[in-house]
This record gives C-alpha cells, sequence and structure tokens, in this order.
C-alpha cells in the first residue's frame, strides 16, 4: 500500500531531475503516471524527443507501476490540454499535478536580450498558468484536486543574473496563492517549492569564483533532487489534504515552511505626507526593519542536513 494508490499524477519535465525522480516516487507509492517531457535542452533552444519521457515511463512500467509518457511543452496552451487529456483518457482519472518543468537562461539584466526574458516567462509562469487551467475545471467537478507549483530562491530572496528566473517564479507564488484561496470550498489545493537539488539546470549556472564554486559542490554533494521529490509526492498524499496556499523550501533532508508577504513596520502621519518627510523621517525609521540586497547564500549560509 502506498500513499497514492488509486490517485493519477501529471508530472511534467519528468525525464530529469526534480521530475524525474517524482514520477518514479510517485508511481512507488501507487499512483499511474503522465510522465510528461518535451525532451529538449535546459535552454529551451531545440525542438526536443519523446526519448527522455519514455525511458522513465519504461523504468516505472519496469518495476511493476503504470505510466505513460508524453512530450509535449508546457509552454503550448493546447499541449497542456492535451496532456490533462491523455490522463483522463488512458487512467481515467487526475488527481495532482506537478510542474517542474524549466530552463534557465542566466544573464545579468543589463545585457539580457528579450528573447532570454520572452522564453523564461513563457515556460515557467505562462507553462504554470497553462498546467493549471487545463487541469482546473476537472479538479473543481471532482471537488478533488492538487498542484504542486514550483518557485525559487532566486525570486524569493534573490540572485543576481536571474531577473528573468526570478521574476516568472515570483508570480507562480502568487499563481499559487490564488488557487489555492479560489479552491479552497472544492477542495482544490496548491503549494509552492523552492528546491535546492542538483540538476541539470543547477549545473549550467556559471561558476566564476571560490564562493560560487563552493556553493555549486555543495548543492551537488549534499541535495539530491529524489529529497524534492519525496517532499513532492507527500503533497500530493491524503495525509496532506490540510495544506494548501503555503510556500516551502526543500535542501537535502531540511524541509522550510516560508514566510510569505506581510507588513513588518508601519508609520502613520496625521498630517500626510511630503515628498521632504517622506525621505527624511519615514524611510529613516524603516531602514533598520528592511531587507538587505544578500543573495540566497546569506539567508541559507550553513551546510545543508
Amino acid at each position: 500500500m502506498g500513499v497514492l494508490d488509486g490517485k493519477v499524477v501529471l508530472v511534467t519535465g519528468g525525464a530529469n531531475g526534480i521530475g524525474k525522480e517524482t514520477a518514479l516516487i510517485a508511481a512507488k507509492e501507487g499512483a499511474k503516471v503522465v510522465v510528461n517531457d518535451l525532451g529538449g535542452g535546459v535552454s529551451g533552444g531545440d525542438e526536443g524527443s519523446a526519448g527522455p519521457a519514455q525511458e522513465v515511463v519504461n523504468m516505472i512500467k519496469a518495476a511493476g507501476g503504470e505510466a505513460v509518457a508524453n512530450s509535449e511543452s508546457v509552454a503550448d496552451r493546447a499541449g497542456a490540454k492535451r496532456m490533462v487529456e491523455q490522463a483522463l483518457d488512458e487512467f481515467g482519472g487526475l488527481h495532482s499535478v506537478v510542474n517542474p518543468a524549466g530552463i534557465l537562461r542566466d544573464k545579468m539584466f543589463h545585457k539580457m536580450d528579450d528573447a532570454d526574458w520572452d522564453q523564461v516567462i513563457d515556460v515557467h509562469l505562462n507553462g504554470s498558468y497553462n498546467m493549471a487551467k487545463a487541469a482546473i475545471q476537472h479538479f473543481r467537478d471532482q471537488e478533488e484536486g492538487n498542484f504542486v507549483l514550483f518557485t525559487s530562491t532566486s525570486g524569493l530572496i534573490g540572485n543576481v543574473g536571474q531577473a528573468n528566473y526570478a521574476a516568472a517564479k515570483m508570480g507562480i507564488a502568487g499563481l499559487s496563492r490564488i488557487l489555492a484561496m479560489e479552491g479552497a470550498n472544492k477542495n482544490v489545493r496548491s503549494n509552492v517549492i523552492a528546491p535546492f537539488a542538483w540538476t541539470r539546470m543547477i549545473a549550467t549556472i556559471p561558476v566564476k569564483d571560490e564562493a560560487s564554486q563552493k556553493r555549486v559542490e555543495r548543492m551537488r554533494d549534499h541535495m539530491r533532487a529524489d529529497q524534492v521529490a519525496t517532499f513532492c509526492v507527500g503533497l500530493c498524499a491524503e495525509g496532506a489534504k490540510n495544506t494548501s496556499g503555503q510556500i516551502f523550501a526543500v535542501r537535502g533532508n531540511e524541509i522550510f515552511l516560508m514566510s510569505q508577504p506581510r507588513p513588518v513596520r508601519a508609520l502613520g502621519r496625521l498630517e500626510g505626507w511630503t515628498p521632504e518627510t517622506v525621505a527624511e523621517q519615514c524611510l529613516p525609521a524603516m531602514e533598520a526593519s528592511m531587507q538587505d540586497l544578500g543573495a540566497t547564500v546569506s539567508v541559507f549560509s550553513w551546510d545543508p542536513v
């Protein structure tokens, strides 16, 4: 008996990294799995191939599980609909959509091309919209459904050279929150995960100094994709039915519940504000409560467990 017995799970980006491990663990826990992967590179610049997704399906079947492959792109709205239709046609249902599919086009903002911006937004933010939109009515009609979407500390905290990725990932956090709020009375849940894991995407991060070299080595050696995938599958289980609208981070064997924006300091002025009093009184009074410009590594500064 597994925690996903009788469930159908659609996993995007399922041929590598977190997606692959999620598909394998979900199947091991009893789910029937649609393994989606475009089969392209991490930069999103090629046509892709159906082969990688089928390889994962073959692994699931060899272990006694049930799965089918799909090679549509999450960035294609019609393709997202076909993924959901395939789950319904092949397995007669759909209960969870796990959407880690993504690409990277890292570059300093002043050097970023429009294409670098557009493609990252299209795959990550629009891709999350496409997958959620394709499944939402089915979830509401059956009064059961679960989205596991992916944000990033690049957006929640910040990393230099990832303005496109950060913007998309913060948008996904907002999307998930509203999906959770609007779905509450229909038993439709949504949560987001900021993963720390060695994947093909992480392997493309340029190493320019000793600090970044150590950071990448730490991710490769101590933060595995299967650790994030285990948490993904846990969010799909019946035991997680009361968890929705949350932001999590997973790093090695550590699971973090992240804060969400709430007021931290307030100043009022009965006679109203002027530009001068804002600059000379309000902002200096709030300065001690402001977030600094430290990147993700400054927040998660200790070695992973």
